[in-house]
């Protein structure tokens, strides 16, 4: 789960790597799962967030593994056929 999860905050983050919480696609993710405005999201609200949703987030993060482990999956049996 670690390599997945270093992935999609690669991806994620782009362009705002050091700065999460400027990054408009986790803004808008935090906006859509919480309903805190996008332009309220700080420094100090992005880390509430985050710890307040820990568990929810590492259960996102291991569906997201299981799902890119899928799809590596058929795309090799895709090749192989």
């Amino acid at each position: 789960m670690i390599p997945y999860a270093l992935w999609f905050y690669w991806i994620s983050a782009r362009g705002c790597r050091l700065w999460p919480w400027r990054s408009p696609l986790l803004r808008w993710r935090i906006e859509t799962y919480s309903g805190i405005p996008a332009e309220q999201i700080t420094f100090s609200v992005f880390w509430k967030f985050m710890w307040a949703e820990r568990r929810s987030l590492r259960d996102f993060l291991k569906w997201g593994a299981r799902m890119r482990k899928l799809e590596r999956q058929r795309h090799r049996e895709f090749r192989q056929s």
